[in-house]
């Protein structure tokens, strides 16, 4: 493997995979005994896109004081 004149170099997809390096995946470098080590930042770790869905909802959520009997005649059209 090569570091180009940017000082990039690509990560193999079953690396990347086998250590959960998503795209977007915060990283710091870290050196020890000459070696460089490439690790997830500790404190990037951002809720998931679905995770962020489940807390709106359940924000938003509890202001609704209908039954579900209610909500599906509503959604039903049966006002």
């Amino acid at each position: 493997m090569r570091i180009t004149s940017k000082g990039q170099v690509t990560i193999p997809q079953a690396i990347r995979e086998q250590a959960g390096l998503l795209p977007n995946t915060e990283v710091e470098f870290v050196i020890e005994d000459g070696s460089v080590r490439l690790l997830k930042a500790a404190d990037a770790r951002q809720p998931t896109r679905g995770a962020t869905a489940v807390r709106r909802l359940r924000e938003h959520g509890g202001s609704v004081r209908m039954t579900t009997d209610q909500i599906l005649a509503l959604t039903r059209g049966e006002t």
